[in-house]
């Protein structure tokens, strides 16, 4: 057995006595919970025009537009950032991790959806310095607001400290992807890596961080092979993101540049902050991409070395 077998099934001794400390923690007041996502709006109408349509908004209210990612049929992504996102990151450790919010334009029957990552929900997962409630006004302002979904929710001070049961990764327990001699020398070999395409890992976006030696790239993941689908944006996304309102503004995945180290939080963290309350066993489970995890952390691996 695998030491990542053991360590799962380990982790499954302890899911009851977890699940029951997270159900305590979120019976409280609605506004002190915090969900994943925002769902602005839903209704008829084509992807390509609500894109459009969000785009124009979002630059309205002094976002930019970064990225664009369409990891399968009816489903796009845009990334946006703004000044007030880069300084966030700017005052915060690894801050680069969330000097991004990801906005999803997701057909799903005969209806569009459009979501957004919550900021304040990101920002204490990510530990930053502000809580990002100025960038969710002018999210809400721009896209509106229907509900917050993706969980039952968790406290601020929870998200804070999250990981998704015993033994697994925190937000300060990153994946150490490679380490070069200098700041620039990593960015050069992350650019290149990503524009070979090494792996299926190709650049959605980049951002730098102001005023520090720090860069975020947005990454697309694609597993060509039965072999590799476990680190395939399409894949993991078909066996977790199953119910009616579509969590699609999960993706991209991050690589993080930080003075001359390349990181990426390790997946059992990136995924489960998304989907927090997602068994770990059964029907569309984290059991049914087990294998992601290092599936993801190899493939990035591959692709920002020499």
């Amino acid at each position: 057995m695998t030491t990542m077998k053991k360590m799962f099934l380990a982790a499954l001794m302890l899911l009851n006595a977890s699940a029951a400390m997270a159900d305590s923690d979120t019976a409280m007041a609605d506004d002190g919970v915090l969900k994943p996502f925002i769902l602005g709006s839903k209704g008829t109408g084509a992807v390509a025009e609500k894109v459009e349509a969000a785009k124009a908004a979002l630059v309205a209210k002094g976002f930019t537009v970064v990225g664009t990612y369409s990891p399968y049929p009816n489903a796009t992504i845009l990334i946006v950032t703004s000044d007030d996102l880069k300084t966030n990151a700017a005052a915060s450790e690894h801050g680069g991790f969330g000097a991004v919010q990801r906005v999803s334009v997701t057909k799903v029957k005969d209806e569009v959806q459009v979501s957004y990552t919550n900021p304040v929900y990101m920002a204490n997962v990510y530990r930053m310095k502000d809580d990002l409630k100025s960038v969710t006004a002018k999210l809400e302002s721009a896209l509106g607001k229907a509900e917050e979904f993706g969980a039952k929710g968790m406290t601020a001070k929870k998200a804070r400290k999250y990981h998704y049961m015993i033994g697994m990764e925190y937000f300060n327990e990153p994946s150490v992807l490679a380490e070069y001699g200098s700041h620039e020398e990593a960015i050069n070999a992350v650019e290149a890596g990503l524009a070979a395409g090494k792996a299926g890992v190709t650049k959605v976006y980049r951002v730098d961080i102001p005023g520090k030696k720090e860069t975020v790239f947005g990454v697309a993941m694609a597993g060509a092979t039965e072999e590799n689908k476990y680190m395939d944006d399409k894949f993991i996304m078909s066996e977790i993101d199953f119910r009616d309102i579509k969590s699609t503004a999960h993706l991209p995945y991050e690589v993080l540049v930080s003075d001359n180290k390349v990181y990426a939080l390790y997946a059992r963290f990136r995924i489960a902050i998304s989907f927090p309350d997602l068994s770990m066993m059964g029907q569309n489970s984290f059991m049914n991409i087990m294998k992601a995890p290092e599936a993801i952390r190899t493939a990035l691996q591959k692709t920002v070395s020499k």
